[in-house]
């Protein structure tokens, strides 16, 4: 079931099971449980349901939104939740209980919905501060123990706070920095667009990397191109086995809308649970301004996503979508190395700005990479 995509006109059993997962979550009525249609009543519930869930708004449900409608059913207490490794348990149960002790000064790492190990970890504390045998597993009596403590961390996110303060002890400096930069595959059925935006994606992919390395940063790319056969989880997995400090995975877009252009950047997020990655927010927000003042591509914004390379670094990650091949303006400008050149620049100089302190850093557009060289050789 989950290998597989299901779309209007299709008919049968896989069907039966998403209308229940809709109506689970709300967006279906009851009586529409038992039709095996997927109609346009289904697309409307599944679109909205991706949009609530930071998944692509296509209406289709590919493997990522049949995870995450199998995920959205459950509520803390309704199972057992136990650390497997290498099959993790997944979850709103999972997002639930990692708020709650987040809530209560232990921590989990991002608030990913997966019980891994550092999950584990945040229960087994949770469990020795509260008299519980620390077996890592949380059942009724952690559930009981959970619910009758009040939150004892206040005035900000705790992740945020421990981010922010990462950030500062890494220091001003890229010289020993890690990045991973990941030329990210393109969805398109037409394999000539997808040829073009792919190959302009590897190139863009390139020059930042090889910018970083000019810089003193230890740059790796998840793939030599973008047309490599690896899932986004393979990729995530890579990113974090270089224990990098940021990953930053870059793809040129098509559509079937040819007036579609611009740059838009997309961070971890789920906003149904109001959970986010503040340092993937911030610098998803300075590599866009930096692209945008100095391009003229237009301003798509920046988007909580919960896409899975997104969803399962361990580091910040952001995804730039840099144009489009479909629009003549913005195929134009891609086809131009030297405007690669320039938005290669803007990607790693905010990389810099990221570890930059308010008083040193740099209005948005200015910083050059020389600039950020004399600083790593101590110049100026």
């Amino acid at each position: 079931m989950a290998a597989t995509s299901f779309r209007v006109g299709d008919v049968g059993e896989p069907v039966l099971e998403i209308r229940d997962r809709l109506c689970q979550v709300g967006l279906l009525p009851e009586e529409r449980a038992g039709d095996p249609a997927y109609d346009g009543e289904v697309e409307r519930a599944v679109r909205a349901f991706q949009q609530q869930r930071g998944l692509t708004a296509n209406g289709v449900v590919d493997p990522a939104t049949y995870r995450a409608l199998d995920e959205a059913r459950w509520t803390l207490g309704d199972r057992v939740l136990v650390h497997r490794p290498g099959d993790p348990v997944a979850g709103d149960d999972v997002v639930a209980l990692q708020r709650r002790l987040l809530d209560l000064g232990f921590t989990v790492g991002r608030v990913d919905g997966l019980f891994g190990p550092t999950t584990e970890a945040a229960v087994k504390e949770f469990q020795r501060n509260v008299g519980i045998p620390p077996d890592g597993t949380c059942g009724p009596a952690t559930l009981k123990s959970l619910r009758r403590l009040a939150p004892m961390v206040r005035g900000g996110s705790p992740n945020a706070l421990r981010a922010d303060e990462r950030i500062r002890r890494a220091g001003p400096l890229l010289t020993g920095k890690v990045v991973v930069v990941d030329p990210a595959p393109v969805a398109s059925a037409d394999p000539e667009l997808r040829r073009r935006a792919e190959e302009v994606t590897t190139d863009l992919a390139r020059r930042v990397e090889g910018r970083l390395v000019a810089t003193g940063v230890q740059a790796y790319l998840t793939t030599p191109d973008a047309g490599a056969a690896l899932e986004e989880a393979e990729r995530a997995a890579f990113a974090n086995r270089t224990e990098a400090h940021l990953c930053v995975s870059l793809q040129v877009d098509v559509s079937e809308n040819p007036g579609a252009s611009g740059v838009a950047t997309y961070f971890y997020g789920l906003d149904s649970h109001g959970v986010r990655s503040s340092v993937g927010e911030r610098f998803a927000g300075l590599v866009r301004r930096e692209i945008v003042a100095r391009t003229d591509l237009a301003d798509l914004r920046s988007h909580a996503r919960s896409w899975e390379l997104l969803r399962l670094t361990r580091m910040p990650a952001v995804r730039v979508d840099v144009g489009y091949v479909t629009n003549p303006g913005d195929a134009a400008r891609l086809s131009d190395p030297a405007f690669r050149d320039v938005v290669a620049e803007a990607v790693v100089v905010a990389v810099q700005r990221l570890y930059l302190a308010p008083d040193a850093d740099s209005p948005t557009g200015l910083l050059r990479i020389e600039q950020i060289k004399a600083r790593q050789r101590g110049v100026g």
